[in-house]
């Protein structure tokens, strides 16, 4: 008797199923950091608010018309305040001019995370825009976040 080493040729080979799994797994992962370049989220913006009127604009963030997102007081002059569940930022440029924006960056879809020195701020990749009309400061985004309608009556904050 002799013994034969056995070879099965019925599978692919170990270094097929591992180069399979890398690339499936690169593809995951470059998707899942993609992002849209399509111009569906562009803004037709108007001018600011006073305390008593509403500011217009598209909807860009996923919140519900008419939902109250916060009172005056919690919106400091000169800054603001993100609102991640609705995915909407509001800023006060200027005393009693309330703006609202989408939170969510036009570069890559990353969440915006705070407001700084007149400047709304994505820490993903550093994107930078302005909380007075939501226009790039500074990229790698090369467009504005749109803006969200809202409406500001007395103290009150609600999504239009």
């Amino acid at each position: 008797m002799t013994s034969a080493s056995i070879k099965s040729t019925s599978g692919p080979a170990r270094r097929t199923v591992v180069a399979a799994a890398g690339a499936a797994g690169l593809s995951v992962a470059l998707t899942a950091c993609g992002g849209s370049d399509d111009d569906s989220s562009s803004s037709a913006g108007t001018s600011g608010s006073t305390a008593a009127a509403s500011t217009g604009g598209t909807t860009g963030g996923d919140a519900a018309a008419g939902s109250a997102l916060t009172t005056t007081a919690e919106i400091p002059e000169g800054g603001g305040k993100v609102f991640d569940s609705e995915k909407v930022v509001v800023t006060q440029p200027t005393a009693g001019t309330y703006k609202a924006f989408s939170a969510v960056c036009t570069h890559q879809g990353c969440a915006v995370k705070s407001i700084a020195d007149g400047v709304i701020n994505c820490p993903c990749h550093n994107s930078n825009f302005s909380i007075t009309d939501g226009s790039v400061k500074s990229g790698p985004a090369q467009k504005p976040l749109p803006e969200v309608a809202i409406t500001v009556s007395g103290e009150s904050i609600t999504l239009a």
